[in-house]
């Protein structure tokens, strides 16, 4: 057998040719402001956007830094400023309830003309009544009735003393009514003389009284309906002469607006609480009300709310529909709130205190979120969908039942809503959504998904170079040399792990182009040149490697075993990638197997000690049956083997180490050595095909970096599988390395092509060895109840 041929330099890195970008520095360039290399999620959003039916909401998922939220502020406000301001709103005393505030619309702009000619209004009939109930004709007819009062009130009350004067007795006024005093020889007689007088003339004395005091209460009657007469008539005199002074005002604002029905109702219900409640506007004179008392002028101030207007939503300045993005949605910043006040210990509100919420501002418009903030407020996600299952929001204070004061509360009347949602998120929320909420799919039906990676092509790359023209000229900063550019480039390529990719991770890519610069301005350059763009990923990796230097110092100084050179039986390196978040590096373990005669199948000693995963558990299982349809078809599979990742304390999991295990056992099988120079990654099926893995640049790089530290001997390498060729982003000092034959890195297609590289001999000397072995601890556990 031929030794597997390792990969060339050219295989192992995109390089991006700086010459054929066709430009020299990025200042030639137009911007580019578009998406990049997002078409589905384009034409998901457009299709969102177009279609206005009831549930056509949209969720835009993706992974953080890869542009959605600025895309769907920019696409949204692109639709919108096609399409019509929606109504202006706003809430009004209602004059027929007042618990139930009346929510009024007008088209856009005018809410605020309105609201103004109310003001307006309200100013006149301060001046005008006062001055109508000021003038001579309305005091000469107020006091001609007041003057026929006096008149009747006198004339009965002067008949009323002759009668009683007739029967014996003197009337006199207290403030229960009136008492008689009886009258002997034209002198009041007191309570002592009348108690003296015989029953006789006591009984005739208080049977006229008696008589005397019905006819007062019959007189009291009269005069009062008469009084109840003379003040229905100067009411009436009161509201037509206010209806004189004031009629035209609201005759003129009723045929401005008569077209909205509403506005007339409420016109007219104004008018006739005006009318109602004269003495309000009668108590205002030049001074106001500045002179009246303190709970007089405060009783005339609460009145006066009752006319005002609250716009809660005023598209006056609207160009188009509106665009709101929520940042905070609560569940009040959504819906809108009450405020109060505290009136004697009592929280009060009035429609005047109504504010707005994001839906309100919204409505005819679009509202965008962030669905992880939403979800993280009380009642929000719930306040959400019941707006859109009922088209209306409804303004309700939380907790009103668990409040420690007294609360004055409104019903405010709900206002019709009409808004496209778009939810923004990465795609674990709209998976989680959309299984375990069953409202989800039905309110939100269009999904736009965006991709974390794009084809590396020449159009892909040309919008990536405008990208970085445009970021230049918005921030001002200096412009970048075609190396810089085509350095940026294959750094894009390595984020993704894959040569034919260049990633869309924009947080990324823009935090390099800024980095790059201030390079650039710390040496006074005047563009960002290609060793700027290397100093800026050198010195985020050297932020973030502090960990990754203490394990190759470890390795080192001997603390974790790792043999880069020599043989061992039953000894394999593999390889596995410490994931920080904000940095990956790969690092080796070493992989030990040992076997023995006995009947207990391979042990995985980090599942014995829960300390490995699912996933690398099936590995595990998955190389018992690769060894038995390759060595166990005639006989049975008899032996006992343990497995382990040495000197690892934290738990392991995923099947990239079932290759290296598998080497590691064949070694302790065979009896042949293992090449330590020689680490391995990739996973193994049932049928010994060599399957790719992830961060296979991380573990080569790991590997290498070891290699180096205790030594390069130019026997040392990787074998990783064939389809993680394309997937190869080295860092150039492995290139270096690979050009000087320090270092190599081969790949295969089955587990078998990598036993000359390991073993040093073909794959028939394996299987014989290994089918001896078996053989051999099959005898010896024949009889045997182990």
């Amino acid at each position: 057998m031929t030794l597997k041929r390792a990969l060339t330099a050219e295989q192992l890195r995109f390089t991006c040719n700086a010459d054929e970008l066709g430009f020299n520095t990025t200042a030639e360039l137009l911007p580019c402001k578009n998406i990049i290399g997002q078409k589905r999620a384009e034409k998901a959003m457009e299709f969102g956007l177009l279609v206005k039916h009831d549930g056509y909401n949209i969720f835009v998922a993706g992974a953080a830094g890869t542009g959605k939220r600025s895309y769907t502020l920019e696409a949204v406000r692109k639709i919108a400023e096609k399409e019509p301001a929606p109504d202006d709103w706003l809430y009004v005393y209602n004059f027929e309830n007042d618990n139930e505030p009346l929510a009024l619309n007008l088209p856009a702009g005018w809410g605020s003309k309105f609201k103004m000619e109310i003001e307006e209004l309200l100013t006149e009939l301060r001046e005008l009544i006062p001055k109508a109930f000021s003038s001579e004709e309305y005091e000469r007819q107020k006091a001609a009735y007041f003057k026929k009062l006096q008149e009747m009130r006198a004339s009965l009350l002067e008949k009323f003393n002759q009668k009683a004067e007739e029967e014996g007795f003197v009337l006199k006024k207290t403030s229960g009514g009136f008492i008689t005093v009886p009258v002997i020889d034209g002198k009041e007689i007191s309570d002592e003389e009348y108690n003296n007088l015989d029953n006789e003339t006591r009984e005739l004395f208080e049977r006229k009284s008696t008589e005397i005091q019905l006819k007062a209460m019959d007189i009291i009657r009269r005069i009062q309906k008469v009084e109840k007469e003379v003040k229905a008539k100067v009411k009436k005199l009161d509201r037509q002469t206010a209806l004189m002074q004031t009629g035209d005002l609201f005759e003129n604002l009723q045929q401005k607006y008569k077209e909205f029905p509403r506005i007339i109702r409420y016109l007219q219900l104004f008018q006739e609480d005006v009318l109602d409640n004269l003495d309000y506007f009668r108590s205002e004179d030049e001074d106001g009300t500045a002179g009246l008392p303190w709970l007089q002028r405060q009783k005339i101030e609460q009145h006066s709310r009752r006319y005002a207007i609250n716009l809660i939503v005023d598209n006056k300045e609207a160009q188009g529909a509106p665009v709101v993005m929520e940042t905070n949605p609560t569940y009040y910043n959504l819906i809108g709130r009450m405020e109060y006040e505290n009136h004697f210990g009592t929280l009060a509100t009035d429609f005047t205190m109504i504010t707005a919420g994001a839906l309100h501002r919204a409505n005819g418009g679009y509202l965008i979120l962030q669905v992880r903030d939403l979800l993280q407020n009380l009642q929000a996600w719930g306040t959400l969908k019941r707006v859109l299952k009922t088209k209306e929001t409804k303004i309700e204070n939380l907790g009103e039942q668990l409040a420690l004061f007294a609360v004055t509360n409104i019903k405010a009347e709900p206002i019709p809503i009409k808004v496209k949602v778009i939810l923004i998120g990465s795609p674990l929320y709209y998976h989680l959504l959309y299984n375990l909420d069953e409202d989800f799919r039905k309110l939100f039906k269009i999904k736009v998904d965006f991709s974390t990676e794009m084809e590396r092509n020449q159009e892909n790359i040309k919008q990536l170079c405008g990208f970085i023209a445009e970021v230049c000229q918005r921030k001002g900063m200096r412009h970048f040399h075609k190396e810089a550019v085509a350095e940026v480039i294959e750094y894009i390529a390595r984020l993704t792990g894959d040569q034919q990719k260049l990633s869309l991770s924009f947080n990324e890519i823009l935090e390099l182009i800024y980095e790059a610069e201030a390079w650039a301005k710390l040496e006074g350059r005047e563009l960002v040149y290609k060793n700027h763009v290397q100093q800026a990923v050198k010195a985020k990796e050297y932020r973030s490697d502090k960990y990754k230097e203490q394990l190759l110092e470890m390795i080192s100084r001997g603390q974790i075993l790792i043999d880069v050179d020599g043989e061992t039986v039953g000894q394999v390196n593999g390889l596995a990638v410490i994931d920080l978040g904000e940095y990956r590096f790969g690092r080796p373990y070493r992989i030990t197997a040992s076997a023995f005669a006995g009947r207990h199948g391979i042990i995985n000693i980090e599942r014995e000690s829960e300390m490995s995963g699912k996933i690398h558990d099936k590995g595990v299982l998955i190389l018992s049956g690769y060894l038995g349809q390759k060595y166990a078809r005639l006989m049975p599979l008899t032996l006992s083997a343990s497995i382990c990742f040495e000197q690892q304390y934290h738990g392991v999991d995923g099947d990239s180490a079932s290759g290296a295990e598998l080497y590691a056992l064949a070694s302790a099988l065979s009896g042949l050595p293992v090449q330590q120079g020689i680490a391995v990654t990739g996973s193994v099926n049932q049928k010994g095909d060599f399957q790719p893995v992830g961060g296979v640049t991380e573990k080569i790089e790991g590997f290498f970096f070891t290699c180096k530290i205790k030594g390069l001997t130019g026997r040392q390498g990787v074998i990783i599988p064939e389809g993680n060729i394309s997937n190869l982003m080295l860092s150039p000092e492995v290139i270096e390395a690979v050009e000087k034959g320090d270092f190599k890195i081969y790949p295969i297609k089955h587990i078998t092509e990598g036993f000359e590289i390991l073993f040093g001999c073909t794959p028939d000397i394996v299987d014989q060895r290994i089918i001896k072995t078996l053989k051999h601890f099959n005898e010896l556990t024949k009889g045997r109840s182990c």
